[in-house]
């Protein structure tokens, strides 16, 4: 099934590590534009090679990546290593502390249709394309995705509590999260982790766009390197967690619209074709509203809010062509729905209309229908990983940005590079000792 390797790793200097909460960044979709002005005035700090700026953003992390070698700002491991990565957190309202565990190795760039990771979000064309041309440019990997892998044993686990004993690094995040980092060299361990993860397929929960890209950049690379053994274009960098007995949270994800070119009134009749309509009475109060039944959502609209709930009749009108367990979901139906049905969006068109976009601060939605600048917001409620994992199973995927696991992993604790001379190692040694 999966075959992962172990991370022949780009780290920051030792004598950097104090500064490291200055120098990791949040992920290159998550970043909000504030904090990317701020990061940037570090010239250490990761977003450099994550959101590069400038007329050529490629070229200029390509030369900051050179540049940082140089002078040994990152240096590179002499060994491999599996990086197991913890993160403490607490949920707002709650006081115990959870911990997800996981570890982050490189994973075969498989294609989609080898069923060896499977997807459940759709892509942004745009977004993808920015991220292949910084491979072809850099050929470094500055931030894991997010896998998930389903062992019911937890066979790993003891292994990583293990290595957790010797952290390599320990900081706070911009999310509040606690982030440690530990590393796994020996052989014979990191043996065990590529064993368990070769009778697994992996689920992506976080990284659409960046694994998108590496699948296509491996596919440009196929003729290269016909003697290597072992190519680096072939790997992605990716955070795998178990989903057995660990702390995986999805948070919802809201909508704006913007240039809603039709009078409120009929919007609110055209939605009423389709939605039963409930006024509610204040909308800084929909943020921690409980939407218990299905497909029902939170309406913003100037400056009344409302509580809308898909009519049960009009359900055998809803993507018809889906799987009963994905058109049942509440985003598939807003999707379908409101932006296609109702506003004239088709689903095709909707992942790079500069009309939606998508919020998972809930405050940010309401400013901006207050000030006039959004149409609406529409707010909803969080996805079940257990409906995440039927998704996968169907082999259909969700309107893009369904899903917001949290907490997100962090840019800039360690780097993987996939240029050849670089990532070259024997790791056939550590396979000769999953057949021993």
């Amino acid at each position: 099934m999966a075959e992962i390797l172990p991370v022949k790793a780009w780290r920051y200097s030792e004598d950097l590590t104090p500064q490291l909460e200055d120098l990791t960044a949040p992920l290159f979709d998550v970043v909000s534009e504030r904090q990317r002005q701020k990061l940037y005035t570090n010239p250490l700090n990761s977003i450099h090679l994550s959101v590069p700026q400038g007329p050529d953003p490629a070229g200029h992390a390509a030369d900051i990546l050179k540049s940082w070698k140089e002078n040994s700002v990152i240096k590179q491991d002499a060994v491999p290593g599996i990086y197991v990565y913890y993160q403490y957190f607490r949920l707002p309202g709650e006081r115990e502390e959870r911990c997800r565990k996981g570890f982050i190795a490189q994973i075969k760039a498989y294609d989609w249709s080898e069923k060896m990771i499977l997807r459940h979000e759709n892509t942004i064309v745009s977004a993808v394309n920015d991220r292949i041309d910084l491979l072809r440019a850099t050929e470094i990997q500055v931030s894991p995705t997010h896998g998930l892998y389903v062992d019911e044993e937890n066979q790993l686990e003891s292994y990583m509590d293990s290595a957790m004993e010797f952290p390599l690094y320990e900081l706070d995040d911009y999310q509040g999260v606690r982030d440690v980092l530990a590393v796994i060299q020996d052989t014979n361990v990191i043996a065990k982790f590529l064993k368990v993860l070769s009778q697994k397929q992996v689920i992506l929960a976080d990284g659409h766009h960046r694994l998108e890209g590496a699948i296509e950049y491996r596919k440009e690379m196929a003729d290269q390197f016909p003697d290597a053994k072992w190519k680096g274009s072939d790997y992605h960098l990716m955070y795998l967690t178990n989903t057995q007995g660990n702390h995986l949270k999805i948070l919802p994800t809201h909508r704006l619209f913007y240039g809603l070119s039709m009078p409120k009134e009929e919007f609110l009749e055209k939605i009423g074709d389709w939605f039963t309509i409930r006024k509610f009475d204040d909308s800084e109060e929909l943020g921690s509203y409980s939407f218990q039944r299905k497909w029902s959502f939170g309406l913003v609209l100037e400056e009344e809010s409302y509580v809308i709930k898909l009519k049960e009749d009009k359900f055998p009108e809803v993507r018809t062509d889906l799987p009963e367990v994905v058109r049942k979901l509440d985003l598939v139906i807003l999707h379908d729905v409101l932006f296609d049905k109702i506003l004239g969006i088709p689903g095709q068109y909707q992942r790079n209309s500069d009309q939606i976009t998508y919020e998972r601060n809930f405050s940010r939605c309401i400013q901006e229908v207050r000030n006039g600048k959004a149409s609406f917001a529409v707010i909803t409620r969080e996805l079940e990983l257990s409906q995440v994992l039927e998704v996968c199973g169907t082999g259909e995927v969700l309107p893009q940005k369904s899903t917001y696991f949290y907490p997100k992993a962090l840019g800039g604790l360690l780097f993987a590079s996939i240029n050849q001379k670089e990532f070259e190692f024997d790791y056939g040694t550590f396979f000769e000792q999953t057949e021993g």
